[in-house]
């Protein structure tokens, strides 16, 4: 732990955790990456870190959750993410289009179908528009959108030709 021995609110002591968090989640280490960060997410809280930075730490512990199967965790900490998202930088900026999507494969993740095709409904148009028709994460949020309209117990015919179109 490089960052105990430094102030609270040295910069390099944030940085620190930050890369100790990547790199335990990196070498598969989540439960350790877990205290790190929920940690890294209270200091800056506690010190008034920027939103964006807030953000970012609460996206990697939503994906550490995730990792360690808190997928209900992970789920209302992605839609603090994406709520933040769309407060600070709108609906068209692609880190809101990327939270979405965040979201809607942690809904998919759940089987709550329904709320990931209303939630993708509504932001694949703004990342065709934003970002272009063969944009990577465009793709991607089809990809799960069409997830979501083929897993879904109650897809209907109309569904699945829509997830294959």
């Amino acid at each position: 732990k490089t960052y105990v021995g430094r102030p609270e609110g040295d910069w390099d002591r944030r940085d620190a955790m930050t890369l100790l968090g990547l790199g335990l989640a990196e070498a598969k280490r989540h439960d350790e990456a877990l205290s790190v960060r929920e940690a890294e997410l209270s200091l800056r809280r506690r010190l008034g870190d920027s939103e964006h930075n807030i953000l970012v730490v609460q996206s990697n512990l939503a994906t550490t959750y995730q990792e360690l199967g808190r997928l209900e965790e992970a789920l209302l900490m992605q839609r603090d993410v994406y709520s933040g998202r769309l407060e600070l930088s709108g609906e068209e900026n692609e880190q809101t289009l990327i939270a979405a999507n965040n979201c809607a494969l942690s809904l998919n993740g759940l089987q709550r179908f329904e709320e990931a095709k209303t939630l993708l409904h509504e932001t694949m148009p703004v990342a065709r528009r934003v970002l272009g028709d063969n944009d990577r994460l465009t793709l991607k949020m089809s990809w799960n959108y069409a997830t979501a309209l083929y897993m879904d117990d109650g897809a209907t015919v109309d569904d699945l030709r829509e997830a294959v179109t």
